[in-house]
Order: C-alpha cells, then structure tokens, then sequence
C-alpha cells in the first residue's frame, strides 16, 4: 500500500515526466522508470515499468495533441513507425517480464548511453522539412519501427528516445518534426507494453493515475518550450542527448550497486 507521500512524489513525477515529454519527444518516458523507483519508492522494477508505460502514454497523448495543433506531426511516417512498432513492443514486453529486473534496468542503461552518444554525434544535422513516407523508404521506417518497438517493450519504455533518432535516420526530417511524430508511436508502444505489464498484474492503476494527471500539466509547457529550443540549430538535439546521458548513467550506479548487493 502507498502512502499519501508516495502519491504526491507519483504527481509531481509525472509534471516531470510530461514536460520532457513535450520537449523532447518520448525522452520523457527514459525518466519515469527511474523517478517511480528511486523518487516514488517502488520496489519492484517490473511494476515500475508497467505503471510507467500507461502513465508515458497517456502523457504522450497529451503531447501529441499539442504538437498537431502547431501541425508538426507527419501522421503517415507515424502511423507507420507504430503500426510495426506495437508488433515489436508486444514481444519485447513478453521478454521482458521474464528478465531479472534489475539486469533488465542495467542493459536499459547502457543502452540509454548508446543512443546518447548518437544524437550528440548528429547534433548538427538540419534534417529534410520535406521528408515524407512513401515506396522507396517505407521499408526502412517500418524496419525501425519494429526493431524500436522490440526494445521499448523490452525495456518498458515509450521509447522515444529511440524513435526520434529511428525517425530521423529512416526519412531525414527534422528533429523538432520527429520530436513531435514521435508521439505517435510513443503512444502506441506505451499502450502494448502496460497492457502486457497489467495481464500480469504489474501495472498500479492508482499511482498511474496521479502520474498521468501531473504528465498533462508538464505536457503544455515542455512543448512551449521545444518551439523556442528547436528555433536554435543543434540546442535541442544537445539538450536530448545530455539529458539522456545523465539518466543513462544514474540508472547505470543505482543497478550495478543493487545487482552487487
């Protein structure tokens, strides 16, 4: 049972959570692991994935609603991405629930770091205002959507940390587009993995709530904020791979001292 501290630590990890989410796309959803287990103080890492999962939804969905209202949101490459992405997610959200949790959070974190150094290295990168889905790089954005939606259910994320470079790599848009197309597939991967995580009963619907409640304020400004960001080349992409970079490595000590403990 949780108390009424846990609770109130769950809403404003989920204002946390939602304003990332608005700036950076599914950056958000890297966070909330982290914030329910070591902030909220849940001991189960596998509840904290499955709880988080439907609150990172929910908060994606708040998200994606402001960014097509500023029309940065390419529905085809999205729909896509996620459509072969749910695939992805629901196997690897299968797969998951079988791994020990706190290797599960350790591999989590190297990969956090991986994807890090990836977006500092294409930091520079404009990307195509233009880019659309169509016959000759549809493969390859389905391709990255299934691969992505693999690792997000495995991990328990919404995993936009991996669909905005996925994106970026599979049609050339823009960041600051991708950020905000993202949240199509950060949905949709959200959605499979709590559904997964609740059949199994590791989903705190409570907690969730509050979480999704705190996420829509954050929401609005994190996406007020990424327009203003994204109006300086380079700073958003600098800004999403220092703040990955840093959970990355938090998450990385906290598992490494739990497995040897």
């Amino acid at each position: 049972m949780l108390t009424s501290l846990q609770y109130l630590a769950g809403g404003a990890s989920g204002v946390l959570v939602g304003f990332v989410l608005g700036l950076v796309g599914g950056g958000g959803s890297v966070l909330a692991v982290p914030l329910l287990l070591y902030f909220v103080g849940l001991k189960d890492p596998h509840q904290a994935i499955g709880t988080s999962a439907l609150g990172v939804a929910a908060n994606a969905l708040a998200g994606l609603w402001s960014h097509a209202r500023q029309h940065n949101v390419n529905w085809r490459c999205g729909g896509a991405f996620a459509a072969a992405g749910v695939i992805g997610a629901l196997g690897g959200s299968t797969l998951g629930k079988l791994v020990d949790g706190q290797k599960l959070l350790f591999l989590f974190a190297l990969l956090m770091l991986a994807i890090s150094a990836l977006m500092f290295r294409t930091r520079g990168n404009p990307g195509d205002e233009g880019a659309a889905c169509n016959r000759n790089n549809i493969g390859k954005v389905l391709g990255f959507g299934l691969g992505t939606g693999g690792f997000s259910g495995f991990f328990g994320i919404g995993g936009g940390f991996l669909i905005v470079p996925g994106l970026v790599a599979s049609t050339s848009m823009p960041i600051f587009r991708a950020v905000g197309t993202s949240l199509v597939a950060v949905a949709a991967f959200g959605i499979t993995t709590a559904a997964n995580y609740a059949t199994s009963g590791l989903v705190i619907w409570p907690l969730a709530a509050v979480f999704i409640a705190g996420g829509m304020v954050g929401s609005l400004a994190g996406t007020r904020a990424s327009r203003a960001l994204a109006a300086h080349k380079g700073h958003l992409n600098l800004a999403f791979a220092g703040f990955v970079a840093l959970v990355g490595l938090y998450v990385l000590a906290r598992s490494w001292q739990a497995m040897q403990g």
